[in-house]
């Protein structure tokens, strides 16, 4: 009998969440290849901006990604690879180009090399059958998350090595140094907070060299980005004598989204008006 993931549990991100697991040959070594189970409710997308590459969600999915990262620092052994590709994949949230699939390393332990990326890269998405699940234990995660700056006193920055964010092969690879780095990756994602004016937050990640730095940036609205990404990338491809370079394209896209956007916005501040509008008036 298959086993069926109540949707409560799916769009959880608790301590315990269960993972599929997979055991691959990747550049001459095994690997247990981990990833989500298909009713997990994240989305995730990716984009390179001012040569940083950023890690795109929601509130939940930066929890979701917090919980991939704090238990990698325990539950990893050598040769774990953490993957996150479709269906957890969205069109960026500014001008619907396609995400990379993303890979979580435990560098400490193990290598990705170019031959182990190439490989996998070339076998996503993972369509056979997991060999297993396992539950990702997170122990203490919840209580750094309570007091986060309290967490960051007791747990200053883990030393000079530090670990990287980088694109190899189509993919984009978070590779904390140490055990210690992948907590404190963890901690950053589930401290962003979106309920502030600009529905926004981020955090970088890795050293202070912008070749190896990455960030997570995470929208209130993170879906309805999305959304209006791919209609206004499809009105731009509508168009005649649209530009077949990315970088003629984008401008144009970013320029219909925002039209899109004001448009939806006004509507939706005439129906709230019309709501307010006493009895009788006209």
């Amino acid at each position: 009998m298959t086993a069926v993931q109540r949707p409560a549990n799916a769009r959880g991100a608790r301590d315990g969440m269960k993972l599929h697991r997979r055991t691959l040959r990747l550049g001459g070594r095994e690997h247990t290849v981990i990833g989500l189970r298909p009713a997990t409710k994240a989305g995730f997308s990716t984009n390179l901006f001012h040569e940083t590459w950023h890690v795109l969600s929601d509130q939940h999915g930066a929890r979701v990604l917090a919980r991939l990262l704090w238990g990698l620092a325990y539950q990893s052994r050598p040769g774990t690879l953490l993957v996150i590709d479709r269906p957890f994949l969205t069109p960026t949230p500014f001008d619907a180009d396609p995400a990379d699939p993303i890979v979580l390393v435990p560098a400490w332990h193990t290598p990705f090399t170019a031959a182990t990326a190439r490989e996998l890269a070339r076998r996503l998405p993972l369509r056979r059958p997991p060999d297993g699940t396992v539950r990702w234990r997170t122990h203490g995660l919840d209580a750094a998350l309570a007091d986060p700056r309290g967490w960051f006193r007791e747990h200053p920055p883990p030393g000079p090595e530090r670990g990287r964010v980088k694109r190899t092969h189509g993919l984009v690879a978070l590779l904390p140094a140490r055990p210690a780095e992948a907590r404190e990756w963890a901690v950053q994602a589930g401290w962003l907070d979106v309920r502030n004016p600009h529905g926004m937050d981020y955090d970088h990640l890795g050293g202070q060299c912008r070749s190896a730095a990455g960030e997570i940036q995470v929208f209130r609205d993170f879906r309805r980005r999305v959304s209006v990404a791919r209609r206004a990338r499809a009105d731009v491809l509508a168009r005649p004598d649209v530009p077949a370079d990315p970088v003629e394209l984008r401008p144009l896209v970013w320029d219909r989204h925002g039209e899109i956007t004001w448009a939806e916005d006004e509507a939706a501040r005439r129906r709230r008006a019309g709501r307010r509008r006493p009895p009788g008036r006209r």
